[in-house]
């Protein structure tokens, strides 16, 4: 990692732990000199605003990151990116666009994640104030064949990141 590009894609639910995973892996990289790149999907969503939430916005939003995420790959970087990305076809899609791409599948249950909620989503789309909530009242599609599976239900957060590191250090060696 880190002489060529690739794009490491980390998918779930809302609270499954793929912004901390994904800011792990960053800092890793960054710690070890690697040209790194992240893009996450609360701060490019601020980005383009307009960007609502049904099953077509969602998959024009995911299909522009991808196409931001390879442009950064084609440069060189490595491309720490965590979206919810609920559809597999648009998983697809940007694993087409991509030279290098890694689906890291960060699993996790609706229920964990409701007794997590952060930041009080669930509890939002529970009373009516967030429609096309994934996981609830949207569909959540899990990967067909990610590359990398962690389960934050039963893993530590350390157990997850160090699983995908040593993952990472394999392929490329």
């Amino acid at each position: 990692m880190g002489k060529h590009g690739v794009v490491i894609w980390f998918t779930g639910i809302s609270g499954s732990g793929k912004t901390t995973l994904a800011n792990m892996l960053y800092e890793y990289f960054q710690g070890k000199g690697v040209l790194v790149e992240r893009l996450d999907g609360d701060l490019v969503r601020a980005m383009f605003p307009q960007t609502g939430f049904t099953k077509e916005e969602r998959d024009a939003h995911i299909k522009r990151v991808g196409e931001l995420a390879a442009g950064k790959e084609r440069a060189g970087a490595v491309v720490v990116c965590s979206f919810i990305s609920p559809y597999r076809q648009g998983r697809r899609e940007v694993r087409a666009i991509c030279r290098n791409f890694v689906e890291v599948y960060v699993k996790a249950s609706v229920a964990m994640c409701e007794k997590r909620d952060v930041k009080g989503l669930y509890r939002k789309a529970r009373g009516g104030e967030i429609k096309h909530f994934t996981g609830l009242d949207d569909p959540y599609e899990e990967p067909e064949a990610p590359e990398i599976v962690v389960d934050t239900d039963v893993e530590t957060v350390e157990e997850s990141f160090l699983k995908i590191v040593e993952w990472l250090s394999r392929e490329s060696s």
